[in-house]
């Protein structure tokens, strides 16, 4: 067997290679910490709107979404940077396309955001003294 395989190894051993690719994503993607911070902002508006549990469910998964693909893209790119260490044409459009995708994922996410806002804006007015 490979030792670089992860097939077949025990499940902690699994999960330790996650958290490492995690750790990884965390010291070389500034755009990761980036979302890893917005992610904190949007659990602290969780925890003063206290929405339904399904928007808690909706805000995870896009949250979810736009840092799982920030991961892709940064292991995509290092992938293309060890293969094709000069600048290529093809290399540049690899990486644009990959920024484009966190990107509509991202704006997907600022949509879920704004339609929880929207719902939320008549309790908080009310909380505020400005609303009926």
């Amino acid at each position: 067997m490979d030792d670089g395989a992860v097939k077949n190894r025990p499940l902690a051993e699994r999960l330790g290679f996650a958290v490492a690719g995690l750790c990884a994503g965390w010291r070389r993607e500034r755009s990761f910490r980036t979302h890893i911070g917005a992610a904190g902002l949007v659990l602290v508006a969780l925890i003063v709107l206290q929405p339904a549990p399904v928007w808690w469910a909706i805000i995870a998964i896009a949250v979810c979404l736009v840092m799982a693909l920030e991961l892709i893209n940064g292991a995509v790119e290092t992938m293309a940077d060890l293969l094709h260490p000069g600048i290529h044409p093809e290399v540049k459009v690899l990486k644009d396309m990959l920024a484009g995708a966190v990107l509509v994922v991202s704006v997907g996410a600022v949509c879920v955001a704004a339609a929880l806002a929207w719902e939320s804006l008549p309790r908080v007015l009310m909380v505020l003294g400005i609303g009926r």
